[in-house]
């Protein structure tokens, strides 16, 4: 193995930056895990084994490497009416099947469709993740003893203040380790990791759900298996474009697909609820330094360790220490650039970012703020070609024949503008239509030549039409109503 093959620059690439780095990630997933354990309406060990086993899985078959994943709130939010109906296995019957739609989802090769996702999107979803993240930190917030701000102050002033001691070593596992040591060699009032649920202490075991294997059952759950594929490959593929941009490295989305997949089957046969990336803890990943596989794998791993041999001390940690990593990673999320450019960029885009950031945080919900972004931006996109059609017209020598020749692309956004354009009450004899410099796209596009065609032989005028080229002529062949020889292909 070379030092410059795939396998050694994802795995020895750089171990010590990967290798602490996964310290602090695994670290920081602890509160998330046990917090949208509470939100699915499981016991905190199910969201800590998940996180355990889809970090460590995924570490192996993603496609997106140094991209974090464990269990998360967009997937948290939907399984809560199947587990307060059905029970946990339920929950993991639902989670094994959400794998396989995900196994597929890659397999088809789905992950193509980010390209479809604009800029504008994209800075919005970021935007609303951070926004998000920091209002999660609100609870630990309000009503706290006075020194919980101090030490978030003090956490986040080593976070800041750290890399310009040293870059050697990550500021935030720093400032999780000295947080730990101030409160509780001060014995200060406040809250710690154990006071947030029961931590689990032995390992995950392997087993099957137990659930009735029928067509009802499978009823039940493929509704929701399907919601959480869908919303857990958004969110991914999202974070791990995010990814793409911060470290200027490539990733396999198809790859990624199957990776999720395989992690989320993993998950529900050890226990755990399904997952997916998680921006929050990326952006801990990449900040800190890691850029490798092993730093996701030393993330999972490290957590469990934390579980089963570490429990004791993982339980001093202050919840202030992972307060201060959050809120650093909200600020560094935030696209600040976004807000100068409100002014500068184009008006649509503004609309569509604000859209998508506020669609976000009024609903808590990714998918659907990512769906308004993406909705938006198709309509100001097809408003936009369709102001590229430019119809022209001029009488004939003999003043016989108006002219009209059309240029740009004619689909259905612009379709009503050809009709529009062309004056069927003229007093001429003829119609020529001229769109050797124009491509019709869909059947609206032919659906407005049909009209002009037969509401021109209403009114016993004839109609020409010249210039098609051969993928307008095909589709003019095969969907127009019209039959005596209106519609003639250039040759």
């Amino acid at each position: 193995m070379t030092k410059t093959s795939p396998l050694y620059r994802d795995w020895l690439g750089q171990p010590r930056a990967d290798f602490l780095s996964g310290l602090v990630v695994g670290l920081a997933l602890i509160p998330e895990a046990i917090g949208f354990s509470v939100v699915a309406g499981v016991p905190p060990e199910v969201g800590l084994y998940a996180s355990v086993v889809i970090a460590t899985i995924i570490a192996f078959t993603g496609g997106r490497v140094a991209m974090i994943s464990a269990a998360t709130a967009s997937t948290a939010v939907l399984m809560g009416p199947l587990v307060h109906a059905h029970g946990l296995s339920y929950l993991l019957a639902a989670t094994i099947l959400m794998g396989v739609f995900q196994i597929i989802a890659g397999l088809l090769k789905l992950g193509r469709l980010m390209r479809f996702v604009s800029q504008s999107v994209m800075t919005g979803f970021v935007n609303a993740l951070a926004i998000l993240i920091f209002m999660a930190q609100l609870p630990q917030l309000i009503g706290v003893p006075y020194a919980v701000y101090g030490l978030i102050a003090l956490g986040l002033a080593v976070i800041y203040g750290f890399p310009y001691i040293t870059k050697s070593f990550p500021s935030p596992l720093v400032a999780i380790i000295v947080l730990t040591c101030v409160s509780y060699f001060l014995h200060l009032p406040v809250k710690h990791v154990a006071e947030l649920g029961a931590l689990p202490t032995g390992l995950p075991k392997f087993g099957v759900p137990q659930v009735p294997l029928s067509w009802r059952m499978l009823q039940t759950i493929a509704p929701i298996a399907m919601a959480l594929a869908a919303v857990g490959l958004l969110e991914t593929m999202l974070t791990a474009q995010i990814m793409d941009d911060m470290t200027d490295t490539p990733s396999n989305k198809s790859r990624e697909c199957i990776g999720q997949g395989i992690a989320n089957i993993g998950s529900a046969l050890f226990g755990g609820m399904g997952g997916c990336a998680m921006i929050g803890q990326s952006v801990i990943n990449a900040s800190s330094g890691g850029r490798g596989r092993l730093s996701t794998l030393v993330a999972g791993l490290f957590l469990l360790v934390l579980l089963v041999l570490l429990h004791g001390l993982l339980a001093i940690v202050p919840v202030a220490a992972l307060t201060a990593v959050m809120i650093m990673v909200s600020i560094n999320t935030f696209s600040w650039r976004s807000l100068r450019q409100l002014k500068t960029n184009p008006w649509p885009s503004s609309v569509v970012m604000v859209a998508t950031v506020s669609t976000v945080v009024f609903t808590g919900d990714l998918s659907k703020g990512v769906l308004v972004g993406v909705l938006l931006s198709g309509i100001f996109f097809a408003g936009k070609v369709s102001r590229l059609v430019r119809v022209h017209s001029a009488l004939s020598e003999d003043n016989a024949a108006r002219i009209y020749t059309v240029e740009g692309q004619v689909f259905f956004a612009s379709a009503g503008l050809l009709a529009d354009k062309i004056d069927l009450l003229e007093d001429v004899q003829k119609l020529v239509i001229d769109v050797s410099t124009a491509h019709f796209w869909d059947i609206s596009a032919v659906g407005a030549l049909d009209k002009i065609v037969l509401k021109a032989r209403r009114h016993n005028k004839q109609v020409e039409i010249i210039g098609l080229n051969e993928a307008s002529a095909t589709m003019v062949e095969r969907f127009a109503s019209h039959r005596n020889g209106e519609a003639v292909p250039a040759h």
